[in-house]
């Protein structure tokens, strides 16, 4: 299987742009480029299944056993030529000081040969030193090259060549010139997603002939061919079976969904049917609702004007459908979201307004147990790994609210409690992710047929 892994010294090196620009230009050779993205993160992995017109996979410590990332990378890259792993954050970094869940570590669980990024800006001769820092510190990861990132011209480019002919081993993979063309734009969650941007794929094709130009394309697909079978356990039971149609809202405002979630739900045997918050004016023949993360304080007056769509999803939920909300959906089912100068109406289900924040509320990786009220089929000793990232917070609510989730480690809704219960509903803060330990797609599946 040719793989690679794509990481950097430190964040915000460019490695997302270089990945996106990467994967786009081997597709554009007639290759299948599969992307996978280490870590939680939504946004990066939306814009690289925009590269390669395929879904990317996340691959998380946080959530999934060494052999579940192994399997999800060996499952999805089956029919690809080639498989594109983007690292988070710099190559050692990771939660753990000994580096058990860094970029480094999925390197050498993955077997995968990294290429290592580099933002330039501001130095020569201290590349060298860094590089050399970074082969040493541990051997047993296999940097195979490096791409010079925000290189300042040619001049530039000349001297940093040098420098790392005449004091490494590493091959010099690309020298990727600055340039408006290779931005993107950001937010306070990281790249403004590509469901909420016209033009991206314009933006992708643009940023493929660019790399295309400046990196050595060639010399990576060599590299990717280098490595060794990975060896995993692939045994997995037959999946149950279930004959539901679950809607679920995939627009502008929200698009936080995991591509092996819904693939979770197609592997029960339930249809998903997309709804469009913004422009529908009714909700699909559904048994169940799912309303993912997403930016809806971007859409606050698209949203609040679609008074048929919230009405019809206040009444879904009173009338006793099965409604799953992450995030986003919370604020959504809210009676109203704050954001700077603007105040605009929601459903109204919760009873409790949205205020968004300058700082995050909730920041990172979460732990759950669910607690006796939670009305899926949950085991109720296991804590449920997932993660937060929310700079708003639910005020004017009720202190008598019934939770699905205590919060062991996070913020959730108040600091102690996430999920919040309403007849079938639960909204929560934090995302979930239906792994081995966690299969909350088969307990929701198993909720949804028992009401039915």
């Amino acid at each position: 299987m040719a793989h690679f892994l794509l990481s950097a010294a430190n964040k915000s090196s460019g490695k997302t742009v270089l990945s996106i620009g990467i994967s786009a230009a081997l597709r554009q050779r007639g290759m299948k480029v599969q992307t996978f993205k280490k870590g939680p993160d939504y946004i990066d992995p939306m814009w690289l299944a925009k590269a390669t017109h395929r879904k990317c996979y996340n691959l998380d410590f946080w959530t999934q056993s060494a052999n579940e990332i192994k399997s999800t990378l060996c499952t999805n890259s089956q029919d690809a030529d080639i498989s594109i792993i983007e690292g988070n954050k710099g190559l050692h970094d990771g939660l753990a000081a000994d580096g058990s869940n860094s970029n480094a570590a999925l390197a050498k669980l993955i077997q995968a040969p990294v290429v290592l990024v580099l933002d330039t800006r501001g130095t020569i001769r201290g590349v060298a030193p860094l590089l050399l820092g970074y082969q040493q510190f541990d051997p047993a990861v296999n940097i195979a090259g490096v791409i010079l990132n925000f290189v300042g011209g040619e001049r530039h480019a000349a001297k940093l060549r040098t420098v790392i002919e005449r004091y490494t081993d590493i091959p010099i993979l690309g020298m990727v010139q600055r340039s408006a063309e290779l931005e993107l734009v950001e937010r306070y969650l990281g790249l403004m997603p590509s469901n909420e941007d016209n033009y991206a794929e314009t933006k992708v094709c643009r940023i493929a002939n660019i790399i295309a130009e400046q990196v050595d394309l060639d010399e990576l697909i060599s590299i990717a061919n280098s490595t060794s079978p990975i060896q995993v356990n692939t045994n997995q039971e037959t999946a149950k079976r279930y004959d539901l149609k679950i809607a679920y809202a995939k627009d502008e405002a929200f698009g936080f969904y995991y591509a092996d979630d819904l693939d979770a739900f197609q592997n029960h045997g339930a249809q998903l049917i997309p709804f469009d918050t913004l422009h529908d004016h009714a909700l699909p023949e559904a048994d169940a609702l799912f309303i993912g993360g997403g930016f809806p304080e971007k859409r606050l007056q698209e949203l609040s004007a679609n008074t048929k769509m919230k009405q019809a999803i206040h009444n879904a939920i009173e009338n006793n459908m099965p409604v799953y909300a992450e995030c986003g959906g919370l604020m959504y089912l809210s009676n109203s979201i704050q954001y700077q100068d603007q105040n605009a109406q929601m459903v109204g289900i919760i009873n409790g307004d949205c205020e968004m924040h300058e700082k995050p509320i909730g920041r990172g990786y979460t732990l759950l147990n669910s607690t006796p009220n939670h009305p899926w089929e949950v085991n109720h000793n296991n804590e449920i790994p997932g993660h937060e990232f929310h700079y708003s917070k639910l005020t004017n609510f009720s202190t008598d609210i019934n939770y699905a989730y205590q919060v062991n480690r996070g913020f959730g809704v108040d600091g102690d409690n996430d999920g919040i219960l309403y007849k079938n509903l639960i909204a929560c803060y934090a995302h979930q992710r239906n792994t081995q330990q966690n299969q909350w797609i088969l307990n929701f599946l198993e909720f949804v047929k028992s009401k039915v």
